[in-house]
């Protein structure tokens, strides 16, 4: 018997839209969020900046796992909030020095706590972030519509 190997690809992907100033809609399935500019820098405020999205994309994921590191061992099912912060660093332009604090709504043992540190690291935007990840872009031209690499 042969052995077949399976190659599993999983995509995600969001379109975005300029929709005026420094205001753009984000679609994910049948989801939209605003992404804008605070006033100072051009925007209306409407929605959170990129790196704003950023630390929420980190944030949320960690929450995700310390949420269901929790329920899954009966100890909570809700309640756990989650700070995700960065410090601006320059040349090039980027965020670094990522922390997550995890407030937990209930008490651990030190075997708990060290656990959930375990579950936390699980997260695919930690993971993500820790692997530097190829970034492809293209340019599509309107005039001729060819990709431009």
């Amino acid at each position: 018997m042969d052995l077949i190997e399976w190659k599993v690809r999983v995509e995600v992907e969001v379109k975005i839209s300029h929709i005026g100033q420094v205001k753009f809609a984000i679609q994910s399935r049948s989801h939209t969020i605003l992404c804008d500019q605070p006033l100072e820098n051009g925007g209306e405020d409407a929605g959170m900046m990129p790196t704003e999205l950023l630390l929420a994309s980190l944030g949320s994921c960690a929450a995700f796992y310390a949420a269901q590191y929790l329920k899954t061992r009966n100890l909570a099912h809700s309640g756990v909030e989650i700070t995700a912060n960065a410090e601006k660093l320059m040349q090039p332009a980027r965020y670094g020095n990522f922390r997550i604090h995890v407030a937990c709504p209930v008490s651990l043992t030190e075997e708990q706590s060290q656990a959930m540190l375990r579950a936390v690291r699980h997260c695919t935007v930690h993971n993500t972030l820790l692997s530097t990840p190829e970034i492809g872009i293209e340019i599509e031209l309107a005039a001729e519509n060819v990709p431009v690499h």
